[in-house]
């Protein structure tokens, strides 16, 4: 059986995302998506918000799995018995970053290869970073992120926003 691992922070997912997972899911008997576990990072969603956001994302591609983890990619991919890893590439700018890691990760696991999938042209700007700054700005994220994912968004900013105001980091002007 060809088992793939599509690993990230996915904070949230967004569109280029889901083209990747899709297209992921059309090459191998199974993908499981990996949200990454990252002690570095503060994102936006806790990991068990983010496993569920991708659960709902994914809901009717039957071949897809969504599941935390933390450490390397290629010991979740090992624990998850796939020998490749998925990465999504959407500028140049990935590239050099996406090569070091895959290089990296066929040092330490050689039995591991790592898939480069680009993002189709229409989401090729779209970055979890971008998606975060518009909706906090209280713009329309719709043609980023699905509808499930935009409304999640927009609960998460208005519960900081609530959680700041009371705490008198925030006038009620935002």
């Amino acid at each position: 059986m060809s088992r793939a691992v599509y690993p990230g922070t996915f904070d949230p997912v967004t569109y280029g995302h889901i083209d990747i997972i899709v297209r992921a899911a059309q090459q191998f008997e199974h993908v499981t998506m990996g949200v990454l576990r990252n002690s570095a990072k503060t994102p936006l969603f806790s990991t068990e918000e983010r496993v569920k956001i991708l659960e709902e994302v994914t809901k009717d591609i039957p071949n897809v799995s969504v599941t935390s983890f933390d450490g390397l990619s290629v010991d979740f991919a090992r624990l998850s018995h796939a020998r490749v890893i998925i990465r999504g590439l959407r500028a140049v700018t990935d590239f050099e970053y996406e090569l070091q890691m895959a290089q990296t990760n066929r040092v330490l696991a050689p039995d591991v290869d790592t898939m480069f999938l680009t993002t189709s042209l229409s989401y090729a700007y779209l970055s979890s970073t971008t998606v975060r700054e518009v909706a906090f700005l209280h713009e329309d994220v719709s043609k980023f992120v699905p509808p499930y994912v935009a409304e999640r968004l927009q609960e998460k900013i208005e519960d900081l926003e609530r959680k700041r105001r009371e705490s008198g980091l925030l006038s009620d002007n935002k």
